[in-house]
């Protein structure tokens, strides 16, 4: 695979695993976050290039962007990673909490793009992957804020999509399930289910870049149940987020073990 493929948020986590992968794959990598110190260490881990970058201004995106190219040549794959997830009541959810989400889940995606998109459409090819989430589609309580934010990432990441269809760019979304990272301390996972792991993830985006298509989710046995869950009659959609325990878990969760991950994000 001899691309040249930029990863945001890739310190630890989905990024990290991504990066790991496409590399493993041929790929030239270059990732980036917000934590430069980490940052740096997951790319000496990686044997990657590494720069700081925060999302959501537009000088630090492009700078990072910049130095991708500096370092390994024209842009082939961003994959606008970065995110955040603030769990809880939604009358708790502080405004600032509210800014810092949209900022970063949905701003920071669509800055990406169209930085990415003023590099790859000129040269008539490219490809955008935007990580979203199953709770972009599938609505939980206790997770109103990165419930709204992943529903503006896909429906973002489609209308771009069919945009620039034709001009031999690409841009596709990825939709996790609950995943061990940071991002879901001192939850529990659904009732008789298994939390994917971070390589999973990073194996849909490795497929997703030799092979593009406008949506992958994973783990794709639960595609089927996106594509129907909105025929469903409002009462056994409630049935069902009932017996998975869906409705409690972003709710009754151990804030002590969510300190160290909410002490970061509002950072």
């Amino acid at each position: 695979m001899s691309k040249v493929i930029a990863i945001t948020g890739a310190a630890r986590g989905i990024g990290f695993a991504t990066a790991r992968a496409l590399k493993a794959k041929g790929a030239t990598v270059v990732i980036g976050d917000i934590d430069e110190t980490a940052a740096k260490e997951a790319g000496e881990r990686l044997g990657l290039a590494a720069f700081p970058v925060d999302v959501t201004s537009r000088e630090s995106f492009a700078a990072f962007l910049g130095k991708v190219e500096e370092e390994a040549g024209p842009l082939d794959v961003l994959i606008n990673n970065a995110g955040i997830m603030p769990i809880g009541p939604v009358t708790d959810e502080s405004d600032a909490d509210a800014r810092r989400c949209m900022d970063i889940n949905v701003h920071g995606v669509m800055l990406g793009t169209k930085l990415a998109l003023e590099r790859m459409l000129p040269r008539g090819t490219g490809h955008v992957i935007n990580i979203a989430s199953l709770a972009g589609v599938l609505f939980t309580p206790g997770l109103a804020l990165y419930n709204a934010s992943k529903a503006a990432v896909i429906a973002f990441t489609e209308a771009t999509r069919l945009e620039v269809q034709d001009r031999g760019v690409h841009v596709s979304a990825v939709l996790p399930t609950f995943t061990n990272t940071d991002l879901v301390a001192g939850t529990r996972s659904p009732k008789g289910q298994r939390n994917c792991e971070p390589e999973d993830i990073a194996a849909a985006v490795v497929e997703l870049v030799g092979r593009p298509r406008p949506q992958a989710v994973v783990p794709r046995k639960l595609a089927a149940q996106v594509r129907m869950g909105g025929l469903f009659p409002e009462k056994v959609k409630q049935a069902i987020s009932r017996r998975y325990g869906l409705d409690k878990i972003f709710l009754e969760y151990d804030p002590e073990a969510r300190k160290a991950y909410d002490a970061r994000i509002r950072s």
